[in-house]
């Protein structure tokens, strides 16, 4: 069976905090077990791990301890992830899992984001982490509490739309002092779109893009304040926003390889931001 475009996936994914609180199906288990042993490359060459964890109906037992967090309900499955320290890490972390989750998605199940520190939890024991290795966040996954659930992420897609950023706020030309319209990102104005679309840590939508000539430059705004939120440094999360900038790679290449549009990820050294700098480059996608 086909897969939906994944413009379909990035739209109807939501937030689902509410599950059916019954085992996922035995052929959407092992679709996602395959998803998990054929991930694609990463944009920075690291490989974190994943595993899928999940009750099924002789055991129930499979998930016993490793918390719901107070607002997710009913959920029968988790996709933990592991990753080494190295430089970029946290952003291939958040593009290999979304790229799970928008998987998950294709096969009609519910997945919430869940960050948090999890080195000492259950979820660490499940995975099997080493003293190198960190989580940096998990996923939650079920079957939807009720069908209609499956059409919520189309609302709150055109609700969220609404409250996201603009694009004269994300978007630009040569320099972060000229704004760029829909109509001068050209064919890229729908991989565009689908960044400003995808999910962040307390939809702060850190991402920037600057477009020069062949090449699309991403950079990470920090919010201020934001890392150095006490509560923050006291569960010693990592930096969430460097996942979220690993989301916006993800849903930027696969929007624009499904439209044809071929490039690849590179690194220009005279791009990197100074220590310290509220903007902070990211990556660089250069057409081909």
């Amino acid at each position: 069976m086909k897969a939906p475009p994944v413009t379909d996936l990035i739209r109807r994914r939501f937030s689902c905090r509410h599950y059916a609180g019954y085992p996922i199906a035995a052929e959407k288990q092992q679709a996602l077990q395959t998803a998990l042993t054929h991930l694609p490359p990463a944009p920075f060459g690291n490989q974190p791990r994943f595993c899928l964890i999940t009750a099924d109906e002789n055991d129930n037992t499979a998930l016993r301890g490793l918390g719901t967090y107070g607002f997710i309900r009913g959920a029968t499955g988790f996709i933990i992830g592991a990753s080494q320290t190295a430089p970029n890490h946290l952003e291939d972390f958040g593009y290999l899992m979304e790229w799970l989750i928008l998987r998950a998605t294709s096969l009609n199940l519910g997945t919430c984001w869940l960050g948090g520190t999890f080195t000492k939890s259950k979820f660490a024991q499940k995975i099997g982490l080493y003293s190198y290795e960190t989580i940096p966040a998990v996923t939650a996954v079920g079957e939807f509490f009720t069908p209609q659930q499956a059409r919520q992420g189309w609302i709150s897609a055109l609700a969220g739309s609404r409250h996201r950023l603009p694009w004269h706020l994300l978007f630009f030309e040569r320099d972060f002092d000229h704004p760029l319209d829909e109509k001068q990102a050209g064919k890229y104005a729908i991989p565009l779109e689908m960044v400003r679309l995808a999910p962040s840590a307390s939809n702060k939508q850190p991402w920037r893009v600057i477009k020069d000539r062949n090449h699309w430059h991403f950079y990470l705004q920090h919010t201020p304040g934001y890392r150095a939120d006490p509560l923050k440094i006291l569960l010693g999360l990592c930096d969430l926003q460097r996942l979220d900038m690993g989301i916006a790679l993800c849903h930027f290449e696969l929007t624009a390889r499904e439209s044809g549009l071929s490039g690849s990820w590179i690194i220009i050294p005279e791009r990197q931001s100074p220590p310290g700098a509220q903007t902070r480059y990211t990556a660089t996608w250069r057409i081909e």
